[in-house]
Formats: C-alpha cells, sequence, structure tokens
C-alpha cells in the first residue's frame, strides 16, 4: 500500500486539541490511516506526539476535535471520551513508550491478558470449568502461542517477563497488544533503547506484521532511519501543530522538517 493507492479509511482524526491548563500540547492536528498503510508520527520531543495518541486511544479526552474510526466490515464511531478499554474491544491497541508488562508472569501469560477482551467467559463459569470457559481458554493459549511464534519468542514463552532482554520485551508487548485483534496498532516509540541488531529486527517486524496480518499501523519514532525505510506516509509535529505530511522523500525535502527536526540527516 502506498500514499497513492490508499484502501478504506481507518482511522479519521480532525482538528484535535488538548490542552492542560493554559497549556495547548495538541494544536487542531488532523490525520487519516489507511488499510495497509505505516504511517510515522515524528516531531522534537515536547511535540504532543504521545498526548495526541493519548487522546486518540482513550486516555485523554481531547479538549476539541473528532477521532473517529471506520473498523473494517464494522460501523463509524466516534470514540472520543470512551474508556482505554472499550477503544481496544473496538480495534484499537497501543504499545507504550515505557514498557508495560507484567514482569512476574510468564511470556505467554502476559500475550494471554491481551487477549482478555475477546473472550466472554463470566468469573463463574470460570470457576465451575463451564465447557465456553475450557473452549475460550484453549483457544486463548494457541492464539497467544501463535503470536509469539510471529514474534520470534515462543521458545521462551514459559520464562518470567522480567528475564527477557529488552529488544524481546518490546517485542512480547507488540504480541500483548496484537492479541487483541486490533485493525489499527498503534507503537509509541517501539526502537526507544534498542541497539542497531534489535532495530534492525523490530523493522523486519513491522513490516511483516503489517503484510501477515493485513494491519494498519501508526507508530512515533525517533529513529529516522527506521521511519524513513518503512513508512508509507509520515507527518511532522512541532510545539503541538502539525507542520508537514508527506511520503518519506517530501518529508526529507521539506525545509520547514528539516529546519526543526531532522537536521543534516535528513540529506544522509
Amino acid at each position: 500500500m502506498t500514499a497513492t493507492n490508499k484502501g478504506k479509511k481507518l482511522l479519521e482524526v480532525s482538528g484535535l486539541t488538548m490542552d492542560f491548563g493554559g497549556l495547548r500540547a495538541v494544536d487542531t492536528v488532523s490525520l487519516d490511516i489507511f488499510e495497509g498503510e505505516i504511517v510515522a508520527l515524528i516531531g522534537p520531543n515536547g511535540a504532543g506526539k504521545t498526548t495526541f495518541f493519548n487522546c486518540v486511544t482513550g486516555i485523554y479526552e481531547p479538549t476539541a476535535g473528532d477521532v473517529r474510526i471506520h473498523p473494517p466490515g464494522g460501523k463509524t464511531r466516534r470514540i472520543n471520551g470512551m474508556k482505554p478499554n472499550r477503544i481496544t474491544t473496538f480495534g484499537l491497541a497501543r504499545t507504550f513508550q515505557n514498557i508495560r508488562l507484567f514482569p512476574a508472569m510468564t511470556v505467554l501469560e502476559n500475550v494471554m491478558i491481551g487477549r482478555h477482551c475477546r473472550t466472554g467467559t463470566t468469573i463463574l463459569e470460570a470457576i465451575l470449568g463451564s465447557r465456553r470457559s475450557t473452549r475460550e481458554e484453549k483457544e486463548t493459549v494457541d492464539k497467544s502461542y501463535q503470536l509469539l511464534k510471529r514474534v520470534g519468542l515462543a521458545d521462551v514463552a514459559d520464562e518470567f517477563a522480567r528475564n527477557l532482554a529488552y529488544g524481546a520485551q518490546r517485542r512480547l508487548e507488540i504480541a500483548r497488544a496484537m492479541a487483541t485483534d486490533p485493525f489499527l496498532l498503534l507503537l509509541d516509540e517501539p526502537a526507544a533503547g534498542m541497539n542497531p541488531q534489535e532495530t534492525q529486527e523490530l523493522d523486519e517486524l513491522i513490516v511483516r506484521i503489517r503484510k501477515e496480518e493485513n494491519l494498519a499501523i501508526l507508530l512515533i519514532e525517533h529513529d529516522m532511519k527506521l521511519v524513513m525505510s518503512i513508512s508509507d506516509r509520515i507527518y511532522v509535529m512541532e510545539y503541538g501543530k502539525e507542520i508537514a505530511q508527506g511520503t518519506p522523500r517530501e518529508i526529507k525535502e521539506n525545509p520547514r522538517v528539516i529546519e526543526a527536526y531532522l537536521g543534516e540527516e535528513a540529506h544522509a
């Protein structure tokens, strides 16, 4: 999928604004994502990128603007002000800049947690071991293990999450997000803290997820090599405002972006 060959629109953000007291962290930002796209949101530290993510995923209720989703095969919904867990059930899943795994649970159990929003078993059914409870538990284990295979972690499924190397923990977070069966995956600085080898593996994983899972992906990332190599389109923010959008080539050559963020490495 390229920016000139767009499919169905999945996410439509219009005039998103977020104020914290007298501070405007996000200022009338609009963004669209289409089926099969990898879209990057970049900008200097403090540009408002994570605040934008938090508004889209329900952690903050925006001061103004609209966030609408158009799920494949589902109905359009305005999700402003909805709780994060409800937004997840509609098909948006995210990872965080700071890893948020359950360190004392196994790798497999961490992914199984992500399946919770797709099961219907009640507490009583689970206690009594009903037929539905047994079936759903098996389906959850099977699905979770398959996801671990996809991210290269099946061989450490029974390890505690805290024992994984940093890059593996990042991949585990992605697997847990994918366990919710999203149509749009939002990654907040997935390469943060990774060494070059881990970053290269992440690059390949994101591209493979897009292809194999037919997912659209929105990512915040500071690693410009990764952004430029995998993104179909890029949005650039500075001081809460969108200052540019376009293909990687267009962003590299945009004088305002070069001045604001990329510097001389844009020509590398």
